[in-house]
């Protein structure tokens, strides 16, 4: 057995501001390992801590996204109730704790998508689906009860009824259906997934970083702490971004009619 199939990996590069993340076990239906699930906490940390990087573009090698967990490898962490928290200090890459994610995340899922892999998925701001995908909560048929998010994000973005269908009965169900409850924004040609998925992250990418982390975060704080938190936020937010270069620039190349080159200042 290759080391690849045995542990994986996670492969990183750059594309401008864009930084891809791949999910690396193609063998094993990208099926994640301890060794994984580290390295991917290490990437998410270098989107956070490297300032030319802007948006994260998370993705599967091969055929699939990704199969969730590799149980037998987990089997001693399930019976410690270890939920697979990243590091202290690290951003946790289910997003279900601080420090939060501030610079966005899109994912382009395909062939399978299932438990840990469709919780990945639904951790991402965007989600861009394939023709193919196939997606599943397995973890009632195992005997377990998914941790990665997924019984509260499948409630806030399909709500009550479509979550209970899905979560509990450990169905499979198609890119159509994940479109239609909102778990998936787009739906692609089997392919043509993360093409879609890196020029949605460039659209992003060519906005001011700033103007994006804040409307990213004043919309968590909407999810977190209601309305009125979210609308109590808008005017310190509001006097910070007026006072960056970024501002500036925005409003001359208005006055100057071509496209703004922001900095992230």
């Amino acid at each position: 057995m290759t080391h690849e199939a045995s542990a994986g990996s996670v492969t990183v590069e750059t594309f401008g501001h864009i930084l891809l993340i791949g999910i690396n076990r193609p063998s094993k239906r990208n099926g994640l390992t301890p060794e994984m699930l580290a390295a991917l906490a290490k990437s998410y940390q270098r989107l956070e801590d490297e300032p030319d990087l802007r948006v994260g573009v998370l993705y599967g090698h091969g055929t699939d996204f990704c199969a969730g967990l590799d149980l037998p490898r987990f089997r001693e962490a399930f019976a410690a109730g270890d939920v697979f928290m990243s590091d202290e200090g690290q951003p946790d890459i289910f997003a279900r704790r601080p420090p939060w994610r501030q610079k966005p995340l899109i994912a382009a899922v395909k062939g399978v998508t299932f438990t840990a892999g469709l919780e990945l998925a639904l951790a991402a701001d965007v989600v861009v689906a394939a023709t193919d995908a196939r997606l599943a909560m397995l973890e009632p048929s195992r005997g377990l009860m998914p941790v990665g998010g997924a019984t509260y994000r499948f409630i806030q973005r399909g709500g009550w009824g479509n979550a209970m269908r899905w979560l509990l009965t450990g169905e499979e169900f198609g890119a159509d259906e994940a479109q239609r409850i909102g778990l998936v924004q787009e739906i692609v040609p089997p392919g043509f997934e993360l093409n879609r998925a890196i020029a949605i992250a460039e659209a992003i990418a060519a906005q001011a970083p700033l103007a994006v982390a804040a409307i990213r975060a004043n919309a968590l704080t909407y999810v977190q702490s209601g309305e009125a938190a979210c609308v109590a936020e808008f005017g310190d937010v509001a006097r910070r971004l007026a006072a960056t270069a970024d501002f500036a620039e925005g409003i001359a190349s208005f006055q100057e009619k071509r496209e703004a080159v922001f900095t992230g200042h």
